[in-house]
């Protein structure tokens, strides 16, 4: 195992990531980075969660996630490191390539049942 992926994430290495990754928030302490998408309709938000399946599984990574119709609800964190690691950012990038892909927009308010 590459320790470098298990690694917890500095305070340093956190200052640049809005920079970085600007669609996504840091919360629960730092510990975590959590972003909501909205996709034009439930088959189109599948679709984008079974693409990012498919990764998360071949990476051993995956993410903390819940879905109403065509809204996806993200959370990335390391559970292994108590926080984020550089796993975290990797799956955060593809995360961003899938939903530009899928045409998912960012949404800054959780999901609310409907």
């Amino acid at each position: 195992m590459n320790t470098a992926l298990v690694t917890r994430l500095s305070a340093d290495d956190l200052k640049g990531l809005k920079k970085s990754l600007p669609d996504w928030d840091l919360a629960a302490g730092d510990t975590a980075l959590e972003r909501h998408l909205q996709f034009k309709d439930f088959r189109a938000a599948w679709a984008f969660m079974t693409e990012v399946a498919h990764y998360a599984e071949a990476v051993d990574h995956h993410p903390e996630w819940s879905n109403v119709y065509n809204r996806v609800a993200i959370r990335l964190t390391t559970h292994d490191a108590k926080g984020l690691t550089e796993k975290d950012l990797k799956l955060a990038r593809f995360i961003n390539d899938a939903a530009a892909e899928h045409q998912g927009d960012t949404i800054h308010a959780p999901i609310a049942n409907s």
